[in-house]
């Protein structure tokens, strides 16, 4: 398993799979429709690359596996594998975090066509409150919670009671209503979970504008 996962990953970091290299496989074996692999086999050498080709790729392989990554695995310390753990669960997690906190409230900024701005510190310590929207004098929370998946998100709800003192405390000082905002990644893109959040807001600044 291990020597499988060398050899692939090897091939693709120094593109010995790509087309240059191997032919369009994939549309040369729709041409052959082979019904064996000895037929496909054959057709290959016979109408995309030579045996002789596979087995001078084969070869380079070999250098780049032994020569390449060899010489690059002996420069690695322990001190770089320590910092690259580090880096991978400390830094790159908060700045995907905060990523998505900003993709996120980005959104709502477009759809609900208002400002929304960081809240300050204490804000967020005493109030568990991410974002605010400034409606005349009062004030609007907003906490953007990415999910993993969506099996955390219940974990959120779970928090969103915990923190219903804290919120409730915000809408006696502020005037505003506090919203949780669910994010989650789908195809590739973050997305807003509970879009059902979006009407409520735009009722509560309605009310808070008079309206």
């Amino acid at each position: 398993m291990a020597k499988e996962w060398i050899l692939n990953s090897a091939t693709n970091r120094f593109q010995l799979n790509f087309k240059r290299n191997v032919g369009p496989v994939a549309e040369e074996i729709r041409k052959c429709a082979p019904k064996t692999l000895k037929e496909w086999e054959e057709y290959y050498f016979k109408n995309v690359k030579p045996r002789e080709h596979l087995i001078e790729l084969g070869k380079k392989l070999y250098v780049k596996i032994t020569e390449v990554l060899a010489s690059e695995i002996d420069q690695i310390t322990e001190e770089d594998c320590i910092n690259y753990i580090f880096n991978l669960v400390i830094n790159r997690t908060f700045d995907g975090y905060i990523t998505e906190k900003k993709t996120i409230y980005e959104q709502l900024q477009d759809i609900l066509k208002v400002k929304i701005e960081p809240a300050p510190d204490k804000w967020d310590r005493l109030f568990n409150v991410d974002f605010f929207i400034k409606i005349k004098d009062k004030y609007i929370g907003l906490q953007i919670k990415p999910a993993g998946g969506v099996s955390h998100i219940s974990q959120i709800f779970k928090e969103k009671q915990l923190q219903k003192a804290t919120h409730k405390k915000f809408t006696e000082k502020y005037g505003g209503k506090v919203f949780y905002v669910i994010s989650i990644k789908e195809k590739g893109k973050k997305k807003i979970y509970n879009t059902e959040v979006i009407e409520e807001i735009k009722k509560e600044i309605k009310r808070l504008k008079g309206q």
